[in-house]
């Protein structure tokens, strides 16, 4: 049963249980009219060889308030592409895949390079911002929405909740966060965000003393969701994390852009269960072992630019709180789990926070060490201060790089 409840520095949108699907779509449809809807898709060529996608086109084929899907498509070669463009081929809604490792796209990232502004790194952050550079070269949406691609628990439902805000004309939202429950049935999920962002957001208000980013952070259910959805005209000056503190970093960007009463979460699933990322605690710069550290990064340097002063000691501090609070909430997952019939492995789940409490550590030194470090993607409209010509050049070299393969 859904709660009611608003206890955060944002609106909760909750899942009643008391509209149908038809009749979201239905309403929907009608913004779309004069407020045309277009979806975001980051994905590897890897996913389209996963279980998760194909089914995810089977749910967007029957959306019929979307105006536009852009696939950002990363690690594929020229046979790969071909085979992309038939798989969704079967889109009924204008689309188009994006090849981010075509030649044509190559040398406009070597024209960014020359200009300073190139993202330093591949990855879902590169892939996002590419693709919100292309609907804005569009110039036709006034909504904007993505969603991974390995959501293996997807249906259209959560698509049509995620948009309904920031759609809706009297709503005063220009960012929703999508929402729910990390089970699948047998495990409770969510590693990352139950015992790295929970607890260290906690650890922080002690350390630090209370900040207002602090409890806005603590208003999301889910801060890593994946699915978000914002009106196009914030995007132009939405700075991009180019690492794994992606989620965190357009969560920033809200905070630092909009007016809370601009910004909501809504609940878009009962369950979502997708890909799991390996620990990686041989491996720091892999899995969940590289998220963690890029996340409290992301913390961190917002918290610097709002005035908070870091130093070695505080580190060294942070990790001692946030471990005896991410044991206190272990207990608390663990007894809810149980509860409810769900599996927990106390001992990997301790792992993992004795693993987290030493990236704290880590990313406060490089934090401390790297004080110029830019893992931003430089904003749009700086692109186009540049050089005016860039968003015109990204759109036909799309089109060009579709055309021929035709």
């Amino acid at each position: 049963m859904a709660d009611f409840h608003q206890n955060g520095s944002i609106t909760t949108l909750h899942n009643l249980r008391t509209r149908s699907l038809d009749d979201l779509t239905y309403e929907l449809s009608a913004f779309a009219e004069s407020r045309k809807i277009s979806l975001i898709l980051p994905c590897l060529y890897s996913e389209l060889e996963g279980p998760a996608l194909p089914h995810i086109l089977d749910e967007l084929s029957s959306v019929p308030y979307l105006h536009r899907i852009i696939i950002g498509l990363d690690q594929a070669n020229e046979a790969q592409f071909r085979h992309a463009r038939e798989f969704f081929a079967r889109l009924p809604q204008k689309h188009i895949v994006l090849w981010n490792d075509s030649p044509r796209m190559t040398e406009l990232g070597s024209r960014l390079d020359h200009l300073g502004l190139a993202p330093q790194e591949a990855g879902k952050g590169k892939n996002v911002w590419g693709c919100m550079g292309y609907l804005i070269a569009c110039a036709d949406s006034a909504i904007m929405a993505i969603h991974d691609c390995d959501i293996l628990t997807y249906d259209r439902g959560m698509l049509a909740r995620l948009v309904y805000p920031v759609a809706h004309p009297a709503f005063p939202y220009q960012m929703a966060k999508g929402f729910y429950p990390r089970i699948d049935g047998q495990r409770l999920n969510g590693r990352v965000t139950r015992l790295l962002v929970s607890p260290l957001l906690i650890a922080l208000k002690k350390v630090v003393g209370d900040r207002d980013y602090l409890d806005y952070l603590r208003s999301f259910r889910y801060p890593l969701s994946g699915e978000f959805a914002l009106r196009t005209a914030t995007l132009p000056d939405l700075r991009i994390p180019s690492d794994w503190g992606l989620e965190i970093g357009v969560l920033s960007e809200a905070w630092r852009n909009l007016a809370p009463h601009a910004v909501c979460q809504v609940d878009i699933s009962d369950a979502y269960d997708h890909k799991h990322q390996d620990l990686s605690p041989e491996d720091a710069s892999r899995g969940l072992s590289r998220m963690s550290t890029d996340i409290c990064k992301a913390v961190f340097r917002k918290l610097a630019s709002d005035g908070t002063v870091f130093t070695p000691n505080l580190f060294r501090t942070l990790k001692a709180t946030y471990y005896r609070q991410a044991l206190d909430l272990l207990e608390s997952y663990y007894n809810d789990a149980k509860m409810n019939g769900l599996a927990v492995d106390r001992h990997k789940e301790e792992k993992s926070v004795e693993l987290f409490a030493e990236n704290i550590i880590r990313a406060g030194q490089v934090f401390l060490e790297n004080p110029n470090e830019s893992p931003f993607i430089p904003t749009w409209n700086r692109v186009h201060a540049a050089d005016p010509d860039f968003l015109a050049d990204l759109r036909r070299a799309a089109s060009e790089d579709e055309a021929r393969f035709r």
